[in-house]
């Protein structure tokens, strides 16, 4: 939680006093120490020019066990602090990257971050919580960005930030003003139906085509000793106490119902209405207690994490799983490693009325980068972004160098780079790249990501079946080619809110959730009558859903 005491912390340190100011390029010769811009917008900006005179930022970074792991042993001579990326910035565009400190990802980051909000000694680039970042522009401590991107972002850039639509920009927007950014990449590529073929042929099961043929495919799962061992110990659909997420969920299955909860959405009118609340959502849990009740479900799922129901997949005991593209890299690949004869496929969303299920994408930005105030050169932020896009992915670029390069094992080094903006959509683009590969014999013209993604698939065709995940999702039968199709026929249901929390959001959000999920769970398990929904909707407004229903269309009206 961010305190009046971070505030005034923060305001008591004046750009004056910040330590570690940077160099300034000859064209930006104006004092630090005031509120007047730091450079001029207007004329010629160039998204890649090189200051003269080096600059120097201070950032702070986080460091997760794959570059700690896998990359740094992999990338022999470099490090966090020292490495191809800081290289690049350096010479490319005269900026030298220097960390206030590194820690591990996850909780060491938040509390770091925290600490040092409430010292008032910030670093020059600080990646904060959307709630951060707007108590420090509401505060006046960071910079405006708005003139800065129309300015200097690229075309790549540009054009990467709003293929999503204008949310993806806007949500750092604070008073109108673009205060931050973020990933681009913020919805996802997709939900998709996964389910184990090897029982659908074992039992003699058409794929299906909608979501009743799921419903009668999950049955015959839990009732036809799919694993043939002669126990009834099998189960049709995963899902975990949490109902929702990227593994394991059930947005694809509301979906099918073409209800959209745990996602603000827009009801037909232009208002925002919380998905959760809306009639179809009790449809579908009136479908997921009927399989409780006949056993199609874990009877203990309701006390399970992800972790112990990822176990049971694992153990061949669930056929059928709802969630992104890379569930054959967590948690399916487990089920595999223990029996080879597993094979799971991946389906578009299926709906019990033939009109497509749209595929719910839930607004994902939990963090932006933003620029202190003060600072001399707030442009050096989007320039660095400018840099990331080209390097990998621009006409210019070499991405078997500054993505995945394949002299170390294709590992991640993209993650060196202190910003890491990427596509949205450019997994589908490299199924499709690879696609059009396989139909004209022509694998020797793949290059950057597709390239680096169809090695891994020759691996696996070669024997290396560590590598199993990666047809299931870039293969011929792989589940971009419904990726694809979403992505064509405007398949995806995109969040309508995307601006930080609200003040009645961050007191009660957490009521909220708790309320939905502990309602839901119960429903689902027959612990209480399915017309408790009714009441939970009633609930959910009076416990402050009313407040934040009208804060969110309040920002939803001034961003449209």
């Amino acid at each position: 939680m961010l305190t009046t005491g971070f505030i005034s912390a923060c305001s008591s340190n004046s750009p004056e006093k910040q330590s570690n100011t940077p160099t300034q390029s000859p064209a930006n010769n104006s004092s630090t120490g005031n509120n007047e811009p730091k450079e001029s917008v207007s004329g010629d900006a160039d998204p890649f020019g090189k200051y003269e005179t080096p600059l120097t930022i201070r950032f702070t970074r986080d460091v997760d066990n794959d570059t700690q792991d896998n990359i740094i042993p992999k990338t022999p001579g470099e490090t966090i602090e020292s490495n191809r990326w800081l290289k690049a910035f350096s010479e490319k565009l005269g900026i030298n990257v220097t960390y206030d400190w590194t820690v591990s990802t996850g909780d060491a980051y938040t509390q770091k971050m925290n600490v040092t909000l409430t010292s008032g000694d910030l670093p020059d680039m600080l990646r904060v919580t959307p709630a951060q970042m707007k108590q420090l522009a509401e505060a006046d401590l960071i910079e405006d960005l708005t003139p800065y991107w129309e300015q200097y972002a690229s075309d790549d850039l540009k054009k990467l930030y709003a293929e999503q639509g204008p949310a993806v920009l806007n949500s750092a927007a604070v008073n109108g003003k673009i205060v931050g950014l973020g990933k681009a990449d913020v919805y996802g590529d997709g939900v998709y139906l996964w389910i184990r073929k090897d029982w659908l042929d074992k039992l003699q099961l058409p794929e299906p085509t909608s979501l009743q043929d799921v419903l009668k495919i999950s049955e015959a799962f839990t009732t036809q000793d799919p694993d043939g061992n002669k126990v009834n110990d099998t189960y049709g659909l995963a899902l975990t106490k949490d109902l929702y997420g990227g593994a394991m969920g059930l947005e694809g299955f509301f979906a099918g119902y073409h209800a959209y909860p745990n996602m603000w959405i827009d009801d037909g009118s232009g208002k925002l209405v919380w998905g959760s609340t809306l009639p179809e959502v009790k449809e579908s849990l009136k479908a997921l207690s009927d399989m409780y009740k006949a056993g199609q479900l874990d009877k203990e799922f309701g006390v399970k994490d992800g972790g112990k129901v990822a176990e049971s997949i694992a153990a061949g005991k669930i056929g059928i799983d709802f969630g992104a593209q890379w569930n054959p890299m967590y948690p399916l690949i487990s089920n595999y490693q223990n029996d080879p004869n597993a094979n799971w496929v991946g389906y578009a969303l299926v709906s019990v009325d033939g009109k497509p299920a749209l595929s719910p994408q839930r607004f994902q930005a939990d963090s932006y980068w933003v620029v202190r105030k003060g600072f001399s050169n707030p442009e050096a932020l989007i320039k660095m972004f400018n840099l990331h896009v080209e390097l990998n992915w621009g006409k210019t670029g070499d991405f078997d160098y500054y993505y995945m390069p394949a002299a170390n094992d294709s590992v991640g080094v993209w993650k060196y780079s202190p910003v890491q903006p990427a596509s949205a959509f450019k997994n589908i683009r490299a199924f499709q790249e690879i696609e059009k590969a396989r139909k004209d014999n022509s694998f020797d013209s793949l290059t950057g990501e597709a390239l680096a993604i169809y090695r891994n698939i020759k691996a696996f065709e070669d024997g290396d079946v560590s590598q199993w995940g990666w047809p299931k999702i870039y293969g011929a039968e792989g589940v971009y080619r419904h990726g694809v199709n979403y992505m064509d026929n405007e398949r995806f249901k995109y969040e309508a809110f995307a601006g930080p929390p609200t003040e009645t959001m961050a007191e009660r959000k957490s009521t909220l959730e708790a309320l939905e999920k502990e309602t839901f769970v119960k429903i689902i398990m027959g612990a209480v009558p399915l017309d408790d929904f009714d009441k939970f909707v009633d609930n959910w407004y009076k416990v402050g859903g009313t407040d934040i229903t009208k804060e969110v269309n309040e920002w939803y009206a001034s961003n449209k």
